[in-house]
């Protein structure tokens, strides 16, 4: 099995799909908060372990899908994530060699950053919620889901996209 760029093209675009799904998936309204920003995440993942395939064109396009699938303000989402992939970009090969938990942490701040464009987009079309500290919330609760998320991802980009060592 080779890992093709269609293949690859495939793997990525379906991961993301999916976790737009879980973006969309309801939730009670007392749940809503806790959402964990499953795109991000998984954008993440795959600009950390192939920034060849997925870059600042993944996070924008699939920002702009988000924008649509959630009825935002267009182009809120793809600047937030063409911000994420951009600093995952630029720091991949350090991300990569921290622990997971590290790692997590790590990526809370990145997506705090994202939280506070998001805000901050918010503030200027009068759409500000009264509690700012609620933005913040997706950032902890996806911090706590990345070690899980990070293995289920790493089983599949090693099971259906192995690398030439792999092969033998």
């Amino acid at each position: 099995m080779r890992a093709t760029p269609w293949r690859t093209f495939w793997i990525v675009s379906g991961t993301l799909v999916l976790a737009l799904l879980l973006t969309l998936l309801p939730l009670p309204n007392w749940m809503e908060a806790l959402r964990p920003a499953w795109v991000e995440l998984v954008l993440i993942y795959w600009a950390m372990f192939m920034p060849a395939s997925v870059g600042l064109f993944a996070g924008f396009i699939f920002g702009l899908i988000v924008d649509i699938a959630l009825g935002s303000l267009l182009g809120q989402h793809a600047l937030g994530l063409s911000l994420v992939t951009y600093i995952v970009l630029k720091n991949h090969q350090k991300l990569r060699i921290y622990p997971l938990i590290q790692q997590g942490v790590i990526i809370m701040f990145i997506l705090m950053i994202e939280q506070v464009l998001y805000l901050w987009i918010h503030g200027i079309s009068n759409q500000a919620s009264g509690n700012a500290f609620v933005y913040f919330i997706p950032a902890v609760t996806s911090m706590i889901l990345w070690p899980w998320l990070f293995v289920l991802m790493r089983d599949i980009r090693r099971r259906f996209l192995p690398t030439p060592t792999q092969l033998f």
